[in-house]
Formats: C-alpha cells, structure tokens, sequence
C-alpha cells in the first residue's frame, strides 16, 4: 500500500512539474513576443511575403473553423494595406483537409490573386512551416499570420531559424471550441524549446521555390 502511495506521489509530482514548466515556457514567449507582434497593421513593417499558419478550414462543431477564418481576414488586410506582396500558405494535406488549398481559396475569395499564393503542403507542425520558409522558400524576412498564442512560438522558432520576422495578429476566437484548445498551447510552447535546444530537423524540405519568379503550384 505504501509503495502505491510513494508511486501516485510521484506521478503526481512530476505531472505539476511538467505543468508548471510548461507554463513558463509559454509565459516567456508571449513576453518574447510583444515588441514583434502587432494588432495594429500599421506598425506591421512592408516586406515582400507573408508566411500564413494553417488549422483546419471546418471546426470541431461542422461549420467555419473561426481560427481558420480570422487568419484569412488578417492576412487578406495585409495584402490590401500593401504591406505584402506574396503568400506562403503553409498546413497540411494529410487527414480530412488540405489546408494550404483550402487558405488559397479562400484568400482568392478575399480579393489575393492566386498568382501571389504559393501552397506549402510540408507544414505539419508550426517548426516544419518556419524550416521550409527558409530553406525551401528563400525568406530571412517574414511576416506571420495567425493568433497571438500561436505567434509567439512561431516568432521564437524564426529567430533561431535566422529569419527576421514580425507577426500580425488575427482576431482571437471569442470563445475556444473545448479546454484541450485553449491549453494545448503550453506542451506546444514547452515543445518550441525542445526542437530548438535538441537540433530537430523538419522533415524532407524539397526542391527551392523562388518566390515572385517560379510559378505557384
């Protein structure tokens, strides 16, 4: 009995230990963040592409995945701003949905002529989308799109991939579709650091694109 104790104990320890690095990962790439991140496009510096994150294009409840939307509205005003002239849209093909067609599509419907989207089908995880826009697509200057808590994991990832990069913010979903979405954040921070002290390699990067010169796919 006892030794089950001593056993749920420490479970239980290390679970709160991970909890609480997790946390404080997250904590210090939001403040990492803030001087790099803006709401107000405005202060988003002009360059020449725009990397655009992926998520699912349906949520969990069947309609419009609200991440998904906002990211397009976000990325749509840049292009209208005149603060970039190119995409990167960069998710994943595997599973139910294409992202990076499904981004495409929408940001064509959003007024971005589909000569300025290039589809980035490699971007399974925010580390392999950040890898690939430098080594498969040539840019050391980046904005990124998509929500805060997932900018500021990208941001981090940029700066130890060598690019300079800012973030413009898209719209926060009012409220998350479940708990495991508002924290799923916090591994994935904990994670960012894990892929960047242990020298992980994104997957198969693939032939060079040269944005503005070959064609989009």
């Amino acid at each position: 009995m006892r030794l089950i104790l001593y056993v749920g104990l420490r479970v239980v320890a290390v679970a709160l230990m991970a909890g609480a690095l997790a946390w404080y990962a997250e904590w210090r790439l939001d403040r990492a963040a803030e001087a790099k991140s803006f709401t107000d496009i405005g202060k988003v510096p002009a360059v020449d592409v725009a990397l655009v994150l992926g998520t699912a294009p349906i949520g969990p409840e069947g309609g419009p995945n609200r991440y998904f939307v906002y990211r397009l509205d976000a990325a749509a005003a840049l292009y209208k701003a005149g603060k970039v002239k190119y995409f990167i849209v960069s998710g994943t093909r595997e599973g139910r949905y294409d992202e990076p067609t499904a981004m495409r599509a929408g940001l064509i419907e959003r007024g971005v002529p589909a000569e300025a989207i290039y589809r980035d089908f490699g971007g399974d995880r925010t580390f392999d989308s950040i890898v690939r826009a430098r080594r498969v697509y040539g840019q050391t200057r980046l904005v990124i799109v998509s929500q805060r808590f997932h900018l500021s994991r990208a941001l981090f990832l940029a700066v130890h991939e060598g690019i300079e990069a800012w973030g413009f913010e898209a719209r926060d979903v009012d409220q998350p579709y479940s708990i495991f979405t508002e924290l799923r954040r916090y591994p994935s921070a904990l994670r960012a650091y894990w892929d960047v002290w242990n020298g992980m390699k994104a997957q198969e990067v693939g032939k060079p694109v040269a944005i503005g010169v070959d064609p989009p796919d």
